[in-house]
Parts: C-alpha cells; sequence; structure tokens
C-alpha cells in the first residue's frame, strides 16, 4: 500500500478528514449533514451566495434536513459553507452533487458536472478522493472527470489521489429510507480508488456496496430510474386503454398487487416528475445513439409519460364539457404543483406542463399547494391562493395533480362543481360522484 492512499485511510477512519460537498441542493445538503454528524468537519461549497448565507446562519432550505440540525453542527463547528473553490485546497474528501438536467434538445446537460471539475482541479493534491454524485451516463466519470483532474495537476489517479462514482438514491420526503440507511452503491476508477471511496463514506452509511468500476455503478443508477420510468410508462397507456375499454384501471392495479409474487405496483398519473425519472434514462438514450443503437424500450416510455399532461388537459376538457363549458374563459384551479406529494420539489413536475397547456386553450388557471406558495417557473408566475375552499367553490373546475395528505378530500369533493382526479384521491367516492372524472 503507498504512503499517500495509507495516510488518507488513516484520515479517514479516525475522522480527521476534512471533507467537502459541492452543490449542496437536495442531495448535498443532506449528504453533507451525515458526514459532519458521523463526526467530520464538513464545507459545503456551492455558487449561490443566498444557500451559503443560509447555512452559515445555521439555516437549512430543504424540508428532508431541520434547521435546528444544522444550527447544531454550525454551531460546534462541524459544518459550514462557501461559494469560494480554494477552500477544496485545503480538503482531504469532496463529493461533487451538481444537478445534470436536460437541454430543451433532450440531450444531457453536463455543464454543471464541467464547471465543478475544472474549478476543483487546480485544488486538487496528492491524498484527496473525489466522488462524483450526480446522475449521468456511464463513461462520465472516466471520460470527463478523470482527463479535467490529470491535465491540470499532472497526479496519477490511483496513487496520488482517488476518484470515484457513487450514484445518489435520494427520494425527497421519505423518513424510512435516509441518506443514512439507504444502500451504497460505490464504483472507483481502480480498485484502490473504489476501496478508499468505500472507506470514507463507509464511516457515516450504514451500507457500502462496492462494485468493480466506475461505468457499473454509473449504469446502476440508470437501471434504477429506468425500471420505474417503463412501468410508470406501461400504467399510463394501460390507464389510456382502461379509458377506451370503460374499465376502472385503479381497481385494476389494486386487484394485481395482491399477487404476493412477480408483479410490483405501480400508478398512473398526470406526467413524470422529480430530476431522476424523466431524466436519467435519456441520458442512457442518448449515449447508446452515438453506438448506433436505440434503446427501444426507453423512448417509447417517454413518449407516453410526456404526454400525460396532454391527455390530462384532455380529462379536463371532458369535465368541463360535462358542465357545458368551455376550456377557454373557464376558471380552473390545480390541486398540487410539486411533483411528488408532500413535498416542495417543483423539478420536472407535470403541473407545470398541465398549468402551461390549460393557459394556451385560454383557461384562467390558479393554483394552490401547502408547500409551494409561489410559482416563478418557465413563464409561469402565480401566488397560490389564500383561500383553499373559496377558490375550490369558485373553480368552474378543480383538477387534483399532486395528491398532498394535508388536503380535506371530502369537503374538496363535496364543494367543487366539476373535478379531476388523476390520482385517484378520492378513492371510491370519487369513482361514485357525477362530477368526478378520473384518470
Amino acid at each position: 500500500m503507498s504512503e499517500t492512499k495509507s495516510a488518507l485511510l488513516k484520515k479517514l477512519n479516525d475522522r480527521t478528514a476534512k471533507i467537502g460537498v459541492i452543490g449542496i441542493g437536495y442531495v448535498g445538503l443532506p449528504l453533507a449533514v451525515t458526514f459532519a454528524e458521523a463526526g467530520f468537519e464538513v464545507v459545503g461549497v456551492d455558487p449561490l451566495a443566498d444557500k451559503v448565507a443560509a447555512i452559515n446562519r445555521g439555516e437549512s432550505y430543504i424540508l428532508d434536513v431541520e434547521s435546528a440540525k444544522v444550527k447544531a453542527l454550525v454551531e460546534s463547528g462541524k459544518l459550514s459553507a462557501s461559494a469560494d473553490y480554494a477552500v477544496l485546497a485545503e480538503l482531504d474528501a469532496v463529493s461533487i452533487c451538481v444537478p445534470t438536467p436536460l437541454r430543451k434538445t433532450g440531450d444531457p446537460d453536463l455543464s454543471f458536472i464541467a464547471s465543478a471539475s475544472k474549478s476543483l482541479a487546480p485544488h486538487l493534491h496528492p491524498g484527496m478522493v473525489i466522488v462524483l454524485e450526480s446522475s449521468t451516463y456511464p463513461g462520465t466519470t472516466r471520460e470527463m472527470v478523470l482527463p479535467e483532474m490529470e491535465k491540470v495537476c499532472g497526479l496519477k489517479v490511483g496513487q496520488d489521489f482517488f476518484l470515484a462514482f457513487s450514484p445518489e438514491r435520494v427520494d425527497p420526503g421519505r423518513k424510512d429510507w435516509t441518506t443514512i440507511n439507504t444502500p451504497k452503491v460505490i464504483g472507483g476508477i481502480t480498485a484502490d480508488c473504489g476501496e478508499v471511496a468505500s472507506v470514507w463514506y463507509g464511516q457515516a452509511l450504514e451500507t457500502i456496496v462496492p462494485v468493480s468500476t466506475c461505468e457499473v455503478a454509473e449504469m446502476t443508477k440508470l437501471l434504477e430510474n429506468t425500471f420505474r420510468m417503463i412501468n410508470i410508462g406501461l400504467v399510463n397507456e394501460l390507464a389510456i386503454m382502461c379509458d377506451r375499454l370503460k374499465v376502472d384501471v385503479w381497481e385494476v392495479i389494486d386487484a394485481a398487487a395482491t399477487k404476493p409474487f412477480g408483479f410490483m405496483k405501480f400508478t398512473p398519473g398526470p406526467g413524470l416528475g422529480g430530476h431522476c425519472i424523466p431524466i436519467d434514462p435519456l441520458y442512457l438514450s442518448w449515449k447508446l445513439k452515438s453506438l448506433n443503437y436505440n434503446a427501444r424500450f426507453i423512448e417509447l416510455a417517454s413518449e407516453i409519460n410526456t404526454n400525460m399532461p396532454r391527455y390530462t388537459l384532455g380529462k379536463i376538457q371532458d369535465a368541463l364539457n360535462l358542465a357545458k363549458k368551455p376550456v377557454n374563459g373557464s376558471k380552473v384551479l390545480v390541486l398540487g404543483v410539486a411533483y411528488k406529494p408532500d413535498i416542495d420539489d417543483l423539478r420536472e413536475s407535470p403541473a407545470l406542463d398541465v398549468i402551461h397547456l390549460l393557459q394556451e386553450k385560454g383557461a384562467e388557471v390558479s393554483y394552490h399547494d401547502p408547500y409551494i406558495p409561489h410559482l416563478n417557473h418557465d413563464n409561469i408566475v402565480l401566488d397560490g391562493v389564500a383561500d383553499l375552499m373559496a377558490a375550490v367553490a369558485e373553480a368552474d373546475c378543480v383538477a387534483i395533480i399532486t395528491n398532498h395528505s394535508d388536503y380535506d378530500y371530502d369537503a374538496i369533493l363535496d364543494a367543487a362543481q366539476m373535478l379531476v382526479d388523476t390520482r385517484n384521491a378520492l378513492g371510491a367516492k370519487g369513482k361514485a360522484s357525477p362530477k368526478v372524472v378520473r384518470l
């Protein structure tokens, strides 16, 4: 074992290593807090001054991380934040947790990874371990991050510094599976890279799953989310088929879910949301195109899922038609704009597409979400309604897009003139009501 590796492992094992997390958002902040709680000194690095200032005040801007916890770690000296990448020169271990969105053209936007790598490279030094966590296509760590590190510093990976990939598995709003107890897949550029990264993460997380290469780790993440995206596409198409057949899709799914083997329950909805499921599979599809291969399952599921907001628009039109009203000029209240229940995350939310489509048709759109009081996103600028039940009664149609548990659905059903339920939030009562149109 080299002296560099031995010295770094000692620092990691006795938790005297100084840790950095680049990108302190939905993935980075929980990870930084977890490392700090494990006894490491952690600094979050982010170009957004508002985030840095909030952390240094001891305030959290993410629902899954309590401000009291952040405040205690900041006051103890275990957690801080900075917008200056120069602090990386003093660190022993760095996680890169930056976003990887899609461009409007559908190809991956890796600019955040490229920027983070270029900002880190001048401060790379012997005895440092780097782990990329951002979701991306197989080969990114080796083909994009590694060359940036080696060309600037002249150090050799696996000997002077260590580089690995470990896919984030954050599911906002969950209490049962968190950063600490969700198994962590880690694959290195070399075997030594993987070992060092596994030792580091093993100091704070309960279960480490080492794999042979970073490409295996990168592909693992894409398989997880492609599996979900394709199965959601299946039940979304099933909903369309059941609608044509006049069969209750929700009853069908619940009945199928009673089978104790060979079936996993997925439910339809107004579209896909969140950073991972709508985006990650398309990274894989894009990569395969460069190898002259068409990922047909991914492309088909994406086509179906992408069409669901427009299908939802059709359901709203159906509901208004029952009331003998056009979409143009009708008041439509959207309930829930977060991409999933009981969180404040808007990333890729299908509610945004539904609102856009309604506005294009001339509807007077308002919304309510207990977690998101204001919308200023992609040309949608709206304030959430203050009096929910008054807005429900006034609307020509209420569309349940995100089924937050805070809502009193019985009261909403009683007060609404017409209602579109895309999540089966009303259950049997919605099925029995003549003023409810269901997905």
